[in-house]
């Protein structure tokens, strides 16, 4: 384990000690939607339909760090949004199941697509609902305002909110508990 995590000397690690050998050995990493990669906010218009979703461009940075290591992402969210799907196809995330009411369905369909078990897997959730996909992950994680439930069943959870650079987060501790972001940070800095 690193004897500094981050630019601040401090290292969230060292409430998670699990943590760092659980994400040496990810593959997949799936992720929530809405407390996740956004802030949990709705925003509703004049027509009473979801208007807008806000995202962090840095998870956006951190996913497409772990695409170069060969980690893909997958979404799973109860909730379908034509802006997720936007995002999305941003990213190059291809294992989106959207309006999905049994998590833990959507995840076997991608780890057989995969050949993956789910000790391959981190999974970030947020809720309650996110139990159903989080119980058999190798690396469970919650963003910090995430619900305190969910906290207390997580192997690590985030300094950083939902939507506010959390995924980015666990991106980076993936990449350096498989010993690749030194190699990343260099060529980015050449």
């Amino acid at each position: 384990m690193p004897s500094a995590f981050n630019a601040h000397n401090t290292n969230p690690l060292s409430q998670y000690p699990q943590a760092w050998e659980r994400a040496g050995a990810v593959k997949l990493l799936v992720l929530d939607v809405d407390g996740v990669l956004t802030n949990g906010q709705v925003f509703i218009g004049e027509n009473g339909k979801e208007s807008l979703k806000a995202f962090d461009i840095q998870d956006g940075l951190g996913i497409k760090l772990l695409e170069k290591i060969g980690i893909q992402t997958a979404i799973i969210t109860g909730r379908s949004s034509k802006m997720v799907i936007g995002r999305c196809e941003e990213l190059g995330i291809t294992h989106v199941h959207m309006g999905v009411e049994d998590k833990a369905v959507a995840l076997e369909k991608i780890l057989q697509s995969l050949g993956l078990k789910p000790s391959d897997c981190a999974v970030m959730g947020d809720d309650w609902p996110d139990f159903q996909i989080m119980k058999s992950a190798g690396l469970r994680i919650c963003p910090a305002q995430g619900h305190d439930a969910v906290k207390e069943t997580a192997h690590f959870v985030t300094a950083r909110s939902g939507g506010s650079g959390a995924v980015r987060e666990v991106c980076d501790l993936i990449l350096k508990a498989q010993n690749r972001y030194e190699e990343l940070l260099a060529k980015a800095r050449a």
